[in-house]
């Protein structure tokens, strides 16, 4: 078995054995334990764990970091959503928050009432108790996590 198959099914095995199927790990932690270098799980998160093949990857960098791997819901309907998702970045003002969903909207993939409750809990109002050099970091994984839950 080639190391890239071995990588895939430890993090599948991971994901199967968590509760709530999202697999979380440290890049460096996990080259250690199957005996390779770092850039091969980086190799194998970005060809085999994409959003097209129905995965979402999260990363944090630095000292604590980690990778979060999850499934999302396998529908047609998915793959231009989590286009939509992959371009979102990682931070996002609110006048862009609000376009994309109203893009969103307009394309089908969400209600009206599904976007006005996302704006309300994007909007700079819910986050005046957070720190103003976060805030667009919170905004853009949050939006990110609503729009591949949703599910009209």
């Amino acid at each position: 078995m080639r190391i890239s198959d071995e990588i895939t099914a430890y993090i599948l095995h991971i994901m199967e054995q968590a509760e709530n199927g999202a697999a979380e790990l440290q890049r460096n932690v996990l080259a250690e334990e199957l005996g390779c270098v770092p850039s091969q799980i980086t190799y194998v998160l970005s060809s085999r764990f994409t959003p097209a093949q129905g995965y979402l990857v999260e990363s944090r960098r630095g000292g604590g970091g980690y990778i979060r791997i999850r499934r999302v819901m396998p529908q047609e309907r998915m793959t231009p959503l989590m286009h939509v998702v992959n371009s979102i970045g990682d931070e996002l003002v609110p006048a862009a928050a609000e376009a994309i969903l109203q893009s969103m909207v307009y394309q089908g993939f969400i209600t009206q009432g599904a976007a006005d409750i996302m704006a309300a809990a994007l909007s700079d109002r819910g986050y005046r108790d957070v720190p103003p050099e976060v805030r667009d970091r919170l905004r853009a994984s949050l939006l990110k996590h609503m729009l591949t839950a949703y599910t009209m």
